[in-house]
């Protein structure tokens, strides 16, 4: 008589059907951060809060690298950035500390993304941060923040100062380290990185000319682009427009985020 070969429970089947599609947009976010070139090897760290009551999130295993993240690596983390989740993989504690600040304070803050990118880098330690002088910095400059560096991110006393710096803004800049963008979804949070790190690129290559020979913006347009780039078409743009096709420009490279 055959014997039922008895088969392990997925990821999937132990999660609910909103926790996998939070865990497939968290995991295609880490994926374009390494196609874009953002990765940092296996630090900084991207993260969501699972929904439910629970406060749980999830967060890279601390030993992949992001091009190998998928739905099923990623760890759940309860706020102290202890595993809910049985799983060997294991979690980096500290690298939480900034990301369980922002979701703990702000109830908007489903996705928290955090960078050290080289143009990223170099704009943090720039006296004048962000500047108003390209279309990309003008969407994104409005609604950036500003936290001064105190040191790697692991005393758990900086959590106040990083959420009163960041205020009900949406992007922040690390001085001296790198930026972070939140999200009410996974697609928000990630045009709005795409869109900084973007200024930030563009403001390292058009100082290469000198700050004496950059074109200032004409008075008031900033504030027309910040009027232009708010609102609901921000967010449909993110959740509706961009996504969507970046989720179909990672399905054609490698769609084993989805695994």
């Amino acid at each position: 008589m055959a014997t039922a070969l008895r088969t392990e429970p997925t990821v999937r089947d132990l999660v609910s059907p909103e926790e996998w599609a939070l865990r497939v947009d968290l995991a295609a976010a880490y994926r374009l951060v390494a196609h874009y070139g953002w990765d940092d090897l296996i630090f900084t760290h991207l993260s969501a809060r699972v929904p439910g009551p629970e406060h749980h999130f999830l967060i890279n295993p601390y030993t992949h690298m992001f091009e190998e993240i998928t739905a099923s690596s990623l760890v759940k983390i309860d706020v102290n950035g202890d595993k809910v989740m049985d799983t060997p993989a294991p979690v980096n504690r500290a690298g939480f500390v900034i990301h369980s600040a922002i979701h703990a304070a702000r109830d908007d803050a489903v996705a928290v993304l955090h960078l050290h990118t080289p143009h990223g880098q170099a704009v943090s330690a720039m006296a004048e941060g962000l500047l108003p002088h390209t279309q990309t910095a003008m969407i994104a400059g409005h609604d950036v923040a500003y936290h001064d560096f105190e040191g790697i991110a692991t005393e758990l006393e900086e959590r106040e100062r990083l959420v009163e710096d960041l205020g009900t803004k949406h992007s922040m800049i690390l001085r001296n380290h790198g930026t972070l963008t939140v999200g009410d979804s996974i697609p928000q949070a990630f045009l709005r990185m795409y869109f900084l790190e973007r200024a930030c690129e563009a403001q390292v290559l058009m100082l290469s000319a000198g700050r004496e020979n950059l074109n200032t913006p004409n008075q008031g347009v900033a504030e027309k682009v910040e009027g232009q780039s708010s609102g609901p078409g921000m967010r449909m743009l993110a959740d509706g427009l961009a996504w969507p096709a970046l989720l179909r420009k990672l399905d054609r490279i490698d769609p084993s985020f989805r695994d």
